[in-house]
């Protein structure tokens, strides 16, 4: 039955039922001789044979209507599709049929099989092999859909356009102090400790801060030496050497200068906190004998801490010196830290594949506290505005990538692509596209199929003797 049959058959339906679809719904035409009128119009293949919704919804009217908003309903012509299934996908149309001037080439299976016939045919089922027309197997790879299997797909396209691609990367970690402000209080000589200040663990000092009284025989040797230099009126090296055997015992400044003041040789010397933070050990007890390198006191600056996070391997190359980070302690809802990455450190955790990265964060408060835990968000990218498409665009087979690139009129191309960062729902794209062309974002799965099968199809349909080429527009992806 040829579609102008169809035509004259539905209009002749709608006439002798009396009734015309509008919205729907079934509604009674204002005379019958109306009806019959345009039934008899609608056997002319120019006349419109029904109206229906301009924006696609299922409302149709046998005579000119108008939306709501005032928009005219689109006429639809007896050489136009009239149903919901594809009319190109009818058994019996002629060459020169609905298609236009073009000419079918073959008749392929309708289950999809490898069989291909050059004149109409039924399967074993009896279900009539579909026409195959002059330009739907091109040579380019590109595979055509009709208007009908692009809507019911649900196939979108989208433009690549530039756009940043970022992500937020997360990780737990601990805070930890900066190994380069611990400073430990020691002598470099035997001696002993007559008193210690009053300061115990977790107490903040600073720098300069009397800790503790040191007599030592090796230190008033020295200091007696360098007064005899003073009061010989000693100069250049002599003067230097004796003032220099002081300063190798780590006498401190004060006391050397309090030294050459008075003239006089002080039964214990007072000994100095190196620099301001707080004590994490004091190990100085009164009248205690101290061995040169014995630890009296560790001193700790948290003014700056370290934050070390464990990051999975595969964020690692998102990531370099110099990132800044965002640290949200868990302990201290509401508060937020900036830091930056100061080192990533060479090795990975074989147990757990992740790598440890140094952040430095400024604690001016004091309000970090180590061994804390925190979580570290880094926002990774690019550096400026790059091509990029939706991830759902991309056919990933393992082995390469690809996109389907819209040619508009329901021709699209397989495209191989390659990809660079991830970040957003978007992939940036470094090669194989250009900005402005339109991929499809959706159902492209399905019409990757669809350039498969007529690929291989085209192949079995090759005269016999000739080995068929793999068709440069499959990309062997499957969902």
């Amino acid at each position: 039955m040829t579609r102008l049959a169809i035509t004259g058959t539905a209009a002749a339906i709608f006439a002798a039922a009396g009734v015309a679809l509008i919205g729907g719904r079934a509604m009674q035409p204002q005379s019958d001789s109306s009806s019959l009128t345009f039934a008899a119009h609608a056997a002319d293949a120019g006349a419109p044979i029904y109206f229906r919704d301009p924006d696609g919804r299922p409302f149709y009217s046998l005579t000119p209507k108008k939306t709501a908003d005032g928009r005219d309903y689109r006429a639809v012509r007896a050489d136009e599709d009239i149903s919901f299934e594809e009319a190109d996908e009818a058994p019996d149309v002629m060459a020169t049929d609905a298609k236009g001037d073009r000419k079918i080439k073959y008749y392929r299976n309708p289950m999809g099989l490898p069989d291909t016939s050059p004149v109409p045919k039924k399967d074993t089922m009896g279900m009539d092999y579909i026409p195959v027309y002059e330009g739907e197997d091109s040579d380019d790879g590109s595979v055509k859909l009709s208007p009908g299997k692009i809507q019911r797909t649900g196939a979108r396209s989208e433009p690549v356009v530039r756009r940043p691609v970022t992500t937020l990367i997360r990780a737990p970690g601990t805070v930890q102090e900066d190994e380069r402000r611990v400073s430990v209080v020691a002598l470099r000589f035997e001696g002993f400790v007559e008193s210690v200040a009053n300061v115990t663990t977790g107490d903040h000092v600073h720098k300069g801060q009397p800790l503790l009284n040191v007599y030592s025989p090796a230190l008033s040797s020295a200091a007696a030496e360098y007064l005899s230099a003073i009061n010989a009126g000693a100069t250049g090296k002599e003067l230097k050497g004796a003032r220099r055997r002081l300063e190798n015992l780590a006498t401190p400044e004060p006391a050397i200068k309090e030294l050459e003041r008075t003239r006089e040789i002080s039964l214990s010397i007072p000994w100095l906190a190196p620099q301001d933070g707080e004590i994490l050990e004091r190990n100085a007890v009164p009248g205690m004998r101290a061995g040169p390198g014995d630890v009296l006191f560790r001193i700790a600056d948290h003014r700056l801490v370290w934050v070390l996070i464990d990051m999975a391997e595969r964020d690692l190359p998102q990531v370099a010196v110099g990132t800044k980070v965002t640290i949200r302690p868990r302990a201290l809802a509401g508060q937020s830290f900036a830091g930056t990455v100061a080192l990533i450190y060479p090795h990975l955790n074989a147990a757990t594949r992740t790598a440890r990265i140094r952040i430095e964060v400024p604690n001016p408060d004091e309000v970090l506290r180590p061994e804390m835990y925190v979580d570290a968000e880094i926002e990774a990218g690019t550096p400026g505005p790059v091509l990029a498409v939706a991830e759902s665009a991309v056919l990933d087979s393992g082995s390469r990538q690809a996109v389907l690139v819209d040619k508009g009129e329901g021709r699209f191309e397989p495209r191989e692509v390659k990809l660079g960062r991830r970040g957003g729902g978007f992939v940036e794209v470094t090669r194989g596209v250009s900005e402005g062309e339109a991929v499809v974002t959706s159902a492209n799965f399905l019409i990757d199929a669809e350039s498969n099968l007529k690929a291989a199809l085209k192949g079995f349909a090759a005269p016999e003797g000739t080995q068929p080429a793999q068709a440069a527009g499959t990309t062997g992806a499957r969902p």
